[in-house]
C-alpha cells in the first residue's frame, strides 16, 4: 500500500529529478557527498520539489544515522530521545520539517548540540528561512533554495515511474504532458494523480479520466520556467501601471492556483513600493484586507482581494520611500558615513531637547559633516507629498 511517491523517492543524489543548480558534476551538494562530509543546512522551495528526498539521501549516501522529526507534531520529549541517541552514538543527522514553527523550548535544546556538531540539522520549511526561521537557527546553518520543478522534469518523472512501476498501464503523451503541466512544479502531486487515475479504472488512462479526477486549470507553466514569476510580475506591474482590469485579472489566475500567500505578500510590497507616501492609508488597508482573506479563507476571500487591489490599481502612486533609502543605503555601502555630531551622542550635554522648543523644531546639525545638507527624500507630485515638502522645507529652513 505504499505511494508510489513513497516507492520512487530516489536513494541517491545523482537519482534526484531537477535542482541541478545544486546536484551534478562540481555542484554544492554532490560535493559534500563526494568528500563525505555533510553541515547541518535548511532547504526550502515549494512542496513536492525535493526537501525530503535530497535529506534522506544525503544521509543514506554517506551512510550516518538519522531520524526524521516534525517540528510541530513532534514534542519536547520525542527531541530529548533524539538528543539521547545522538550522544549515544556519537552524532547524528535530524531531518525536520516545518523547521520554521520550531518553537523556543524545542530550539534551546537543540541549539547546543549544533553548536557542539553532536546534531547535524538539515530543516525543511516551504517559508522563506530569512523571514520565518529564527536567527539563532539560521546561523548554524547553509541554506539552500530548492527551485520549482519544471513540466519537463515531471514528465520525465513519470515517464520513468510508468516504466518502473507501472508497466501495464495505458497513457498517451497528451495525458503525461496535462499530468506535468497540471501538477504545477509538484512531482509528488503528479505521482499521486497518476497512481489514482491507474486504480481507479481499467489501467487505460484518457483525458476525461484525469479532467475527472482533477480539473484545475493550468496557468504557470511552461518550458522555459517563468510561467509563475510573470503571473506575479504582471500583478504587481499592473496595479503600478494603474490598469485595473489587467490587476484583476492576474489576481484571478492567483486566486484560482489557491496561491494567497504570493497574493498577500505582492499587495503588501506594492502598498509601500509603489504607492507608499502618495497614499499612506493603502499599506493599512492591505493589512486589514490579509487579515479578513485568513479569516474567512476562500472562495469568500476574493472579495476583500477584489475590493483592495481595485483601490491599490487606481490609487496614486510614488516610490519616494524606495528612492530615498536606496539613496540612503548607496552612501553607506559606498562608506559615505562620516562621525556622529558630538552634541547629539549619547551622554553629550550640548544636545538640544527638541521637545523644548516651538513645533519640537530646533536649529541643530544632525546629519555627520560631510553629508550636511544632503537630501535623500524628494517629494513627489501628489496631494499628500505635497503637504509633506511644505512641512519638510519649513523644518530645514529652522534646522539647516
Amino acid at each position: 500500500m505504499e505511494p508510489l511517491a513513497i516507492k520512487l523517492r530516489p536513494k541517491k543524489l545523482d537519482d534526484i529529478i531537477g535542482q541541478t543548480h545544486l546536484i551534478g558534476k562540481n555542484k554544492v551538494l554532490s560535493n559534500l557527498i563526494k568528500n563525505k562530509k555533510i553541515f547541518s543546512m535548511i532547504l526550502y522551495g515549494k512542496p513536492g520539489i525535493g526537501k525530503t528526498t535530497i535529506a534522506t539521501a544525503m544521509a543514506e549516501e554517506l551512510g550516518l544515522r538519522y531520524r526524521m522529526l516534525n517540528a510541530v507534531i513532534n514534542n519536547k520529549k520525542d527531541f530529548d530521545i533524539v538528543v539521547e541517541e545522538a550522544k549515544m552514538y556519537g552524532e547524528l543527522v535530524v531531518i525536520m520539517d516545518e523547521i520554521h514553527r520550531l518553537n523556543k523550548d524545542k530550539q534551546d535544546l537543540l541549539l547546543p548540540y549544533l553548536e557542539n556538531g553532536l546534531i547535524i540539522l538539515i530543516g525543511m520549511t516551504t517559508s522563506n528561512p530569512y523571514h520565518s526561521i529564527n536567527p539563532a537557527i539560521r546561523s548554524r546553518c547553509q541554506i539552500f533554495e530548492l527551485k520549482e520543478l519544471t513540466s519537463e522534469d515531471i514528465k520525465s518523472a513519470l515517464i520513468k515511474a510508468i516504466k518502473t512501476e507501472l508497466k501495464d498501464i495505458k497513457i498517451t503523451d497528451e495525458c503525461i504532458d496535462y499530468i506535468s503541466n497540471i501538477s504545477s512544479g509538484d512531482l509528488r502531486y503528479a505521482y499521486n494523480l497518476l497512481e489514482i487515475s491507474y486504480y481507479s479504472t481499467d489501467k487505460n488512462i484518457t483525458m476525461d479520466v484525469l479532467k475527472n479526477i482533477c480539473n484545475k486549470p493550468i496557468f504557470f507553466h511552461d518550458k522555459n520556467e517563468d510561467g509563475y514569476y510573470d503571473v506575479i510580475s504582471a500583478f504587481q506591474k499592473s496595479i503600478r501601471g494603474s490598469d485595473v482590469d489587467a490587476a484583476l485579472h492576474y489576481l484571478a489566475r492567483l486566486i484560482e492556483a489557491e496561491d494567497l500567500d504570493i497574493v498577500f505578500r505582492r499587495m503588501s510590497v506594492i502598498a509601500y513600493e509603489d504607492i507608499g507616501l502618495a497614499n499612506p492609508n493603502m499599506a493599512v488597508k492591505v493589512e486589514a484586507c490579509i487579515n479578513a482573506c485568513e479569516r474567512l479563507g476562500l472562495p469568500e476571500a476574493r472579495i476583500p482581494l477584489a475590493k483592495t487591489v481595485i483601490e491599490m490599481a487606481l490609487s496614486p502612486k510614488s516610490n519616494s520611500a524606495i528612492m530615498a533609502i536606496d539613496e540612503a543605503l548607496n552612501d553607506i555601502r559606498r562608506g559615505n558615513t562620516g562621525n556622529v555630531p558630538n552634541h547629539i551622542k549619547t551622554t553629550s550635554p550640548d544636545y538640544k531637547y527638541a521637545h523644548n522648543y516651538k513645533n519640537h523644531i530646533v536649529k541643530q546639525q544632525y546629519l555627520p559633516d560631510n553629508l550636511k545638507g544632503k537630501r535623500y527624500y524628494i517629494a513627489q507630485n501628489n496631494k499628500n507629498e505635497q503637504s509633506l515638502k511644505e512641512i519638510n522645507d519649513k523644518i530645514k529652513e529652522i534646522i539647516d
